[in-house]
């Protein structure tokens, strides 16, 4: 469960006594305060790195004690009293974490990075004293074993059946020996795979290709050599340097005619964590992998895969092998063909030498140009981003209703991030949204959504989620806007689908809300969206050359 996985949250009488040291402590730090931004929502303005540890160490022992009590209440368990008081008991604690987390993905620095190292294995181990509570866990059980005749609703089954099935996924019936062995694994897993992620991200951030012969562009276009050209300028050096990012490193192996020049960067970009160096994650795979299987073996299964798959879709390895393999039957006649096409066109162009991982991308392009008149060049110019966010909030209108407002008076993480009100049809607000759209040294690579605040109603008290998409498209240069690719369009549709699972979302609990769901079916929202990047209808709305003002031709939408 989502809760228990970043810990739940406490809600603690504390002492009001004026001027108390905790009270003072909750003054300084804004993390324990109550938000008083609009919406109630982070203030990233007010929070430094130094309140972080402060404010989890004290959250976590107000929680442990809201455990306690819920745990060692002397009257029976009902769903009020041990269910309910759960989800409650949770929320400071995470709206911190999610904070925090957030940050170390989106917006994160060494000494961010170090703070995680040290809160980490304190979440995973209060999350383990929760679950491994035995008198919490005996009244969790007590409920779910009269499920069927205390007249609850669907939600409320589904909440009830949720909670019994994690704890006892989290070890609450191991014997004592093996419940230390639990916290010690996923202690250890925790710190793990947060080296894997910081190793990662400075691997990204280490590598550059600085050129300053202008030869060694040949065949980049002009947005891409003034990508690289700003890119050079802002390190305060001549010529043009490109990167790592996804928007740096597609282009680059997609258009250079520099065979050697495209093989370093294919060999930086696959080799990242595997260098022999102070970044290397060949040990942190070894052990995680090792940890996660005596992790399933622990708790009664033969791999780590029938572990997780247990609450997917999809439920056990042998269905997702199966699909592999039909995927793979399916598709393999067409890659083989593929593969003969691309050689031969790449031989008649000049290639005497068998293709290689580096040549590919290049070779694809070109074919694609010469046998479609196609390619990212001809149609970046008609996806402008602001363009294409006007265009994507103009399609959940006409699908939703829900309108968009941006807002300039709630606080940012980074001066990128905008940030909007979203309103429903009726006009009521709906959920804040951020969107983070370029790539930066604190960011990890990719596209995500995550939240910054969950949406719940419990007893008539609703929260509305903050929502946010985070992204690493194509910057602006100094001589044009952020132009983006096909691709980059269908991730911002695939994303706001997933934006949109969050912002609609009408649940009771938090922990049941947005895309808690099957890790699999999060998808659905996405895959939805993504289907109208083709769709003329809607890029007629908004897809215009940005210089000329001319609609994407239809000939341009059907290639």
């Amino acid at each position: 469960m989502k809760k228990i996985a970043i810990t739940l949250f406490a809600v603690l009488i504390i002492n009001a006594t004026h001027g108390s040291p905790m009270e003072k402590n909750k003054e300084q730090n804004p993390l324990l305060a109550k938000f008083t931004t609009p919406h109630h929502t982070a203030p990233f303005d007010k929070i430094k790195t130094e309140h972080y540890l402060p404010a989890f160490t004290q959250l976590i022992n107000e929680e442990e004690a809201a455990i306690d009590q819920i745990a060692s209440n002397p009257k029976n368990p009902t769903f009020d009293n041990t269910i309910v008081a759960l989800e409650l008991a949770g929320e400071k604690l995470s709206t911190v974490s999610g904070i925090f987390f957030n940050l170390t993905t989106a917006e994160t620095n060494s000494k961010m990075q170090e703070v995680a190292q040290q809160v980490s294995p304190l979440l995973t181990k209060h999350a383990s004293k929760i679950t491994l509570n035995t008198k919490l866990f005996a009244r969790i059980k007590a409920i779910y074993d009269q499920m069927g005749s205390l007249n609850l609703t669907t939600e409320q089954k589904r909440l009830v059946d949720n909670y019994y099935k994690e704890f006892i996924r989290s070890g609450a019936n191991l014997n004592e020996v093996q419940k230390k062995r639990y916290v010690e694994i996923k202690t250890e897993l925790s710190k793990l795979t947060l080296n894997f992620g910081d190793n990662v991200l400075a691997e990204t951030n280490k590598f550059t290709l600085h050129l300053t012969n202008e030869s060694d562009l040949t065949g980049l276009p002009q947005y891409v050599r003034d990508a690289a050209s700003l890119e050079a300028k802002k390190r305060k050096l001549e010529g043009w340097v490109f990167t790592l990012q996804i928007p740096s490193y597609l282009p680059f192996m997609q258009f250079s005619e520099k065979r050697d020049l495209r093989e370093k960067m294919y060999r930086a970009y696959t080799s990242k964590g595997n260098q022999n160096n102070s970044s290397d994650n060949k040990e942190n795979i070894r052990k995680i992998v090792n940890l996660r299987l005596e992790l399933a073996n622990l708790m009664g299964f033969k791999s780590y895969a029938q572990y997780v798959l247990q609450e997917r879709m999809a439920e056990t390895p042998e269905r997702v092998n199966h699909f592999l393999l039909d995927l793979h039957n399916a598709s393999h006649p067409f890659a083989e063909k593929e593969f003969k096409e691309i050689s031969s066109f790449a031989a008649k162009s000049g290639a005497d030498f068998d293709l290689q991982r580096w040549d590919w991308t290049y070779y694809s392009d070109k074919l694609k140009q010469e046998k479609y008149g196609f390619s990212d060049e001809i149609i970046k110019p008609y996806f402008e981003l602001g363009r294409v966010i006007n265009g994507v909030f103009g399609l959940a209108t006409k699908l939703y209703g829900i309108s968009f407002k941006e807002v300039n008076n709630i606080p940012k993480y980074h001066p990128e991030v905008k940030t909007y009100e979203v309103a429903d049809e009726k006009g009521k607000f709906l959920a804040v949204l951020y969107l983070d759209f370029f790539p930066r040294a604190g960011k990890k690579g990719g596209a995500w959504m995550t939240e910054y605040l969950g949406q719940s109603n419990i007893n008539g008290q609703e929260i509305r989620p903050h929502i946010s998409l985070v992204t690493n498209f194509t910057k602006p240069t100094e001589t044009t806007p952020s132009l983006l690719t096909f691709d980059e369009v269908t991730t911002f549709l695939h994303e706001f689908g997933h934006a949109l699972h969050g912002m609609l979302s009408r649940c009771t609990y938090p922990s049941l809300s947005g895309t808690n769901v099957y890790r699999d079916f999060v998808e659905l929202p996405s895959q939805f969206m993504e289907n109208f990047a083709v769709q003329k209808e809607w890029l007629d709305q908004f897809a215009v050359h940005y210089q000329t003002g001319e609609k994407m031709p239809e000939e341009l939408i059907k290639k």
